[in-house]
């Protein structure tokens, strides 16, 4: 018998089943320093030691969206390593501050499946939870994804499909304790705009765009150490559908991050991503935007507000010529065009 795993497929999984992820994450300086050389993300934060230390951190944080992802890789083995597509998010929710020298596990459980008519494929649903090296959860998120399966055929197994909430109520989001606004300066963060700044219902077209290369997807998602073929195995996708390799869409998600600055420099912390799809594939070569809708502003004491956003990522296109096409798709209730590749929901902490 072949010692090497081949991964779990659609029939390996069960309702309520628990994975223990192996491998476990030290995250160490060169992870964040090649995060911000693979996203060119630009959040104050995430760039200045004395800055971080202005806002009560003793220490620089890792940025919320590497410590998702680098969590997120070590469920792949296990969970999506025969996986079709990551269709989405829901209820993804940052507990803890996580800093260098912390070592991250993840756990996962199985919360629901589902056949596709196509015989081909199901898709499971399962609730991750991340940890820090004392035991204390930093990370909690639900995600589906389209798994294949071993053999091609309808098991006709009862399908679960979990009630997924719509969003982290604001009300319930964790604020960093060591947080403290009173020192914020937004000369170091590039722009003044700040709570009040926002209203609900307006849109920021965020105008830069950002060329995906082989060599940086391929480097960002190895940094994750996410490990599903669709991503690493050219000679596996050349003979499918898309005959080439897909970007992994976590990477999308980063780069729509570092896209937003513009616009949204004072959005520093991230505390929940209420829902996210990936609507369309991404490939190397393409260039990524982004917009963003406020859908919600609100103070929570002490200085700190928050913003609830949704920021759309596009490629090969600009906002001008997709806007039109969003509002008669949202108006219709229909499929966004194919140019769209990301739809986010998330919500940021900012200075009052």
């Amino acid at each position: 018998m072949n010692k090497a795993s081949t991964g779990f497929y659609f029939e390996d999984f069960t309702l309520g089943q628990v994975l223990e992820h192996a491998i476990p994450r030290t995250i160490t300086e060169a992870d964040t320093s090649l995060y911000l050389a693979l996203t060119g993300s630009r959040f104050s934060l995430y760039c200045n030691q004395e800055f971080a230390q202005q806002l009560g951190y003793s220490k620089q944080p890792v940025d919320n969206f590497l410590l998702f992802q680098i969590a997120f890789g070590k469920t792949v083995n296990d969970i999506s390593l025969n996986a079709v597509a990551n269709l989405g998010y829901a209820e993804v929710e940052f507990i803890e501050p996580v800093f260098v020298g912390d070592t991250i596990s993840v756990v996962s459980e199985v919360i629901g499946l589902k056949e596709n008519s196509n015989g081909k494929t199901g898709i499971v649903y399962v609730h991750s939870k991340a940890v820090n090296q004392e035991g204390y959860q930093v990370l909690s998120w639900k995600r589906w994804v389209m798994v294949n399966k071993r053999l091609e055929g309808m098991q006709n197994t009862f399908a679960v499909e979990p009630q997924l909430n719509s969003m982290v109520p604001i009300g319930s989001i964790s604020i960093p304790e060591q947080l403290s606004i009173t020192s914020y300066d937004s000369r170091i963060s590039g722009e003044n705009y700040r709570l009040n700044d926002y209203k609900e219902g307006e849109w920021i077209d965020h105008i830069d765009g950002l060329t995906i290369d082989n060599t940086e997807h391929t480097m960002a998602t190895k940094l994750y150490q996410n490990n599903a073929k669709v991503h690493f195995n050219h000679h596996h996708m050349a003979l499918g559908k898309h005959q080439q390799r897909l970007v992994y869409g976590g990477h999308i998600i980063s780069l729509c991050r570092t896209i937003s600055h513009n616009g949204l420099a004072n959005a520093q912390w991230l505390a929940a991503i209420n829902g996210g799809v990936h609507l369309n594939p991404s490939f190397a070569g393409d260039t990524i935007y982004a917009a963003t809708q406020v859908l919600q502003c609100q103070e929570l004491g002490s200085g700190v507000g928050a913003l609830r956003l949704r920021t759309l990522g596009y490629k090969n296109s600009s906002w001008h010529e997709l806007k039109p096409h969003y509002e008669k798709a949202h108006e219709e209730k229909s499929r966004l065009p194919s140019s769209f590749v990301l739809d986010l929901d998330y919500t940021v902490l900012i200075p009052v």
